[in-house]
């Protein structure tokens, strides 16, 4: 099971899929029969196709990906985005990102840093009075950039035994309930600090929550507001959502499966496309591409949404994680660096990366919850040339 040392490097905004990254499971049978489609931009990409198909055959319906190398577009998908009809999975399907949906808001933050309108050692009291208090949090003693680095010690509320019943341990029953972000405070004011604030390292989605409440209190707008106007709209980002209490996913996109943690043999696979949406807010809501999201990697890194200072915090890691403000390092074994984020909800796991100066970004989705194994040999393939 995932701890919460390591949930960062998974990306996963709920303990409950954390636990599946390491569950054995049997693929479908109509999962294998499947191969992968290309479309566009260069040809090529050999291995990584092969990745793609290893993950279906690994036993998850579907995977989609795409890769952006400068202006080249290469699309690639294998498996089925659906378990009923038989319709494979497609390239430009849309997905719950989840947790990447944190490295969006992490932007906003710094870009607002950039015009003087906070500062990342700002404490938490100082635009959220009396919020982060009980049980020994302090938003006195917490700054902004501590949010966003996780280092601020605040109780992830996913752990609070209450919390992790009704929305995840009851998911089918309560999946469809409007979640708000106090709620998600109560449930983590109600548990002592994993930590005194800035002495550790340790992800906790009720960070980004926090950050997106300081957003909303510095522009006098949502958090959707912001991030539409700063980010989606000035890249053309047309197949990014943000979903506020939704429950419907937008075309394309195919369907999403959850074992709710059953590992046992045969267990049985739940289409959970349907979900609202405001059960991960600003901790992981949005909705998009694996195309879109390589857009977006390759301008943050690119230098198109941030000023180099801005960028270089963004980067700058904290203690001996590889986790900087919204964004997490990840090293191939052929030791080549990318920077991106993970994320992982009921029905899926997703990743989106890229080389240090933009020009090489890959985003994969896999429809199903139960494993992430897939994802690592494809980011290897990609950037290795070899599945690892």
């Amino acid at each position: 099971m995932a701890t919460r040392r390591n949930r960062a490097r998974t990306g996963v905004v709920g303990l409950a899929v954390a636990a599946l990254a390491a569950t054995a499971f049997t693929a479908p049978a109509q999962a294998l029969s499947t191969g992968t489609e290309q479309t566009a931009g260069r040809a090529g990409h050999e291995e990584t196709r092969r990745a793609l198909e290893a993950a279906v055959r690994g036993g998850i319906p579907g995977v989609a990906s795409q890769a952006r190398t400068g202006d080249q577009v290469w699309k690639g998908a294998a498996g089925l985005g659906d378990l009923r009809t038989g319709a494979p999975r497609g390239a430009d399907d849309r997905f719950r990102i989840a947790s990447i949906t944190k490295t969006f808001v992490a932007t906003v933050m710094l870009q607002l840093e950039s015009e003087r309108r906070l500062d990342l050692d700002d404490t938490v009291e100082t635009w959220l009075p009396g919020v982060v208090r009980g049980h020994g949090h302090d938003g006195r003693k917490i700054t902004v950039r501590q949010l966003l680095n996780h280092t601020s010690g605040v109780f992830d509320f996913i752990n609070d035994p209450a919390y992790e019943k009704k929305y995840l341990a009851d998911f089918l029953k309560n999946r469809f309930r409007t979640r708000t972000p106090q709620e998600a405070l109560d449930a983590a004011m109600a548990n002592a600090p994993t930590f005194a604030p800035g002495s550790e390292h340790a992800y906790s989605n009720t960070n980004y929550v926090l950050a997106a409440l300081i957003m909303e209190k510095a522009t006098g707008n949502t958090y959707e507001h912001e991030v539409r106007t700063r980010i989606i709209r000035p890249l053309g980002l047309r197949a990014t959502v943000m979903p506020g209490n939704s429950s419907l996913m937008p075309k394309p996109s195919g369907r999403a499966y959850s074992k709710l943690g059953d590992d046992s043999a045969g267990a049985r696979i739940h289409d959970i496309t349907l979900q609202n949406a405001s059960q991960t807010w600003a901790e992981g809501d949005m909705i998009s591409s694996a195309g879109d999201l390589t857009r977006f990697f390759s301008a943050l890194m690119g230098g198109e949404l941030l000023a180099p200072e801005q960028l270089k915090a963004m980067r700058t890691t904290a203690f001996d994680s590889d986790y900087g403000l919204g964004l997490e390092r990840i090293t191939s074994s052929c030791g080549t660096q990318v920077w991106g984020h993970s994320g992982g909800w009921f029905g899926s796991f997703s990743f989106a990366v890229t080389t240090e100066d933009g020009g090489h970004a890959l985003a994969v989705n896999l429809n199903g919850d139960w494993t992430a194994a897939g994802l690592g040999p494809v980011l290897e393939a990609e950037f290795c040339g070899t599945a690892g």
